[in-house]
């Protein structure tokens, strides 16, 4: 980046304003747990821009922003707030939001140098999006600045000034910032991001050890609030995919709390597919050794404790699927890897010249829990062997294995296959194209499967939907969550909109993806839908939080229903159905993610004249809220802001 004026180590005073009644207004900021603001929420309604702290090194090419596994954040909640602790290189950054009232909210900066450092500068970034404000009137002290977008290129700067207030004026929103003091003011516009980028520079040069530097920005938002009736259409004449219902991964990792979670979670939840670990570097550490012939009581606890689980879900008629993640030394290639390496590499590659021993070592397992558990395993993967967690491989080893290990598997008389996939996001899909193109692979395929950690843009989900149909294998969602660091800051998990966003991914997967299940990660105290017990040093009583009760909703969707065309005039509501036209069984569901506004239901069948509505949110645990009428194939029905709602047919 280049044409920045000098920067001023000045105290900085920020405010958004936007028209607010007098009256007091609750604003919800989305605070996110790596110290971003991506909007503050208004009667539910989003008025989206993003915050970020930015440092630049030596120049413009090299900066650090604060984001999503970028660094390793602490994460704290309390009452209308949070706290956000994180490092970027040498400075230590603690940044504090609270509800202001008015519709605004108070973001407290303050950093501390650990270490003398030279900076080209700090700033606290705003992001606005370029959808809303490109057409905004902008002004700097009140005086209308002047600027040609069409001559602006990407990346450059289109102005900057000094001023102690800048507004944009867009045509459903207003945002201001005032200044104490006179600031330098930069701003810029990112076309490939689509953000219009202010800059407001903190210090620059030469830091000393100890040095300690404090802001405080007041954000105020307010804007149209769309409560429109939302018009949905349902066809009930098409019929798509089955959906089983919500699966689970249960891969023991705590041998005192797991117990407590995975018991309350098939005690109250209806789990329709399960996947356990094989601990494959337990089985067999050495390939001389014959794992089939260790007697039940002499194994490994890790082992035993995987087999255990497998059996507890087989008897309860839970499918299985029977994943690996760490291999035996023996088994890869080079020096056991147990995370990234300096140059950015998971895992390891298995070892070509032992891929007999490794057919017949994972076939042993499949064949132990068969005799001595009577558990016939569905499928098996290498969780994410397309990063490398913890097995590595290429798409061409990825397709080898398809066809070896499944040869092998039949040639012991197993009916287990293997999964196609079970990537570690959704935006790696291209893993899965040379075992989709060879023929003589298709027949060791059980499912196609992915992991919804990254890539929920619409288009990249229907390249797995996509994939199914090619191969005619159904899909499933291996790992079902949002956010992979979560397990670090672990106080997310209690956050609505955590439980908020994911429920939204999964109605959203249903519709796009029409997955047989999407397996939560973990049903287990990692990543717990519970809370207290003990888990993640919470010592109160063990009880659900929002995302387990979103999730007992989602799972008590009748067994074997099947998709069906549902469509909604708003980009803010999610939507999913499900049926059965012999059975005459619906099931509706529908994320709210603005706010409230009443909906009108077209296209139900004949045959239903009731419907009942059940609500998830902050306040509601998976209540029926009311039994809606039908009449002449529609209805009408408020829908709440901000919630889950289910519509399930009588």
């Amino acid at each position: 980046m280049k044409n920045f004026l000098p920067l001023f180590k000045v105290q900085i005073f920020l405010a958004l304003f936007f028209l607010l009644p007098a009256e007091y207004v609750f604003a919800q900021a989305e605070f996110k747990p790596w110290g971003n603001l991506d909007g503050i929420r208004i009667k539910g309604q989003l008025m989206a821009f993003n915050t970020s702290l930015v440092v630049a090194g030596q120049n413009w090419k090299k900066i650090s922003v604060t984001g999503k596994e970028l660094q390793k954040p602490k994460y704290t909640r309390q009452d209308k707030g949070a706290t956000v602790n994180t490092q970027i290189g040498n400075l230590d950054f603690t940044e504090v939001v609270k509800d202001a009232g008015n519709g605004s909210v108070v973001l407290s900066l303050k950093f501390i140098v650990l270490k003398d450092t030279t900076v080209k500068g700090v700033y606290f970034n705003i992001s606005l999006p370029e959808s809303v404000y490109q057409n905004s009137q902008v002004k700097f002290n009140g005086n209308e600045q002047k600027f040609d977008q069409s001559k602006v290129n990407q990346d450059s700067v289109y102005f900057q000034s000094s001023a102690k207030k800048i507004s944009f004026d867009a045509k459903h929103q207003q945002v201001e910032f005032q200044m104490d003091t006179v600031t330098t003011v930069i701003a810029r516009q990112d076309n490939h991001q689509k953000f219009i980028r202010l800059y407001l520079p903190i210090c620059s040069g030469k830091l000393n050890r100890g040095l300690l530097i404090e802001r405080t920005y007041r954000i105020k938002v307010s804007g149209d609030i769309d409560q429109s009736t939302a018009t949905l259409k349902l066809d009930t004449n098409i019929q798509g995919r089955a959906f089983a219902g919500l699966g689970g991964n249960f891969r023991i990792q705590n041998p005192k709390l797991d117990p407590l979670v995975i018991d309350y979670c098939l005690k109250n939840l209806r789990v329709a597919w399960g996947r356990v670990e094989m601990p494959w570097s337990a089985w067999q550490p050495d390939s001389s050794l014959d794992p089939l012939a260790v007697d039940t009581s002499k194994q490994n606890i890790r082992v035993r404790k995987a087999m255990d689980m497998t059996q507890r879900l087989s008897r309860m008629n839970i499918p299985v699927i029977v994943t690996a993640w760490f291999p035996p030394a023996w088994a890869a290639e080079g020096k056991l890897s147990f995370g990234k390496s300096p140059q950015g590499i998971w895992g390891n590659p298995l070892n070509k010249a032992s891929m007999p021993l490794i057919y017949k070592s994972i076939t042993s397992y499949i064949l132990y829990l068969k005799k001595y558990y009577g558990v016939d395993v569905q499928f098996f993967s290498f969780n994410e062997s397309d990063l490398g967690i913890n097995v590595r491989q290429t798409p061409e080893e990825h397709d080898e294995l398809i066809k070896g290990l499944g040869a092998y598997f039949k040639s012991a008389g197993l009916k287990t296959k293997l999964l196609l996939g079970d990537n570690s996001d959704a935006t790696t899909y291209k893993f899965t194209y040379p075992a989709i193109n060879d023929v003589p692979a298709r027949p060791f395929m059980g499912a196609v499967s992915f992991h919804s950690w990254r890539g929920w843009d619409t288009g990249t989900l229907q390249k797995w939907a996509t994939i199914a149909e090619i191969t005619r294998l159904p899909l499933i969602v291996g790992e079902g969550s949002i956010d992979a660091a979560a397990y670090s800051y672990p106080e997310y998990f209690e956050d609505p909109s955590y439980a908020l966003e994911e429920i939204n991914l999964y109605v959203r997967l249903l519709a796009i993806c029409q997955p047989l299940s999407i397996l939560q990660w973990q049903l287990t105290a990692d990543y717990s839908p519970l809370k207290g017990g003990g888990i993640f040093d919470n010592n109160g009583p063990l009880q659900p939080t929002q995302r387990f009760w979103n999730l007992k909703q989602l799972a008590s969707t009748p067994k074997d229903l099947h998709y069906m065309p549902l469509t909604t005039n708003k980009a803010d509501i999610s939507c999913t159905a499900l049926g059965d036209n012999k059975k005459h069984v619906y099931t509706i569901h529908l994320v709210n993610n603005g706010a409230s506004r009443n909906v009108h239901l077209t296209g139900l069948p004949h045959s239903l004249k009731e419907i009942k509505m059940y609500v998830t949110d902050g306040t509601r645990t998976m209540k029926q809220v009311k039994i809606i009428n039908v009449n002449n194939q529609q209805c009408d029905f408020q829908l709440d802001e901000r919630c889950f709602t289910s519509l399930v047919s009588e």
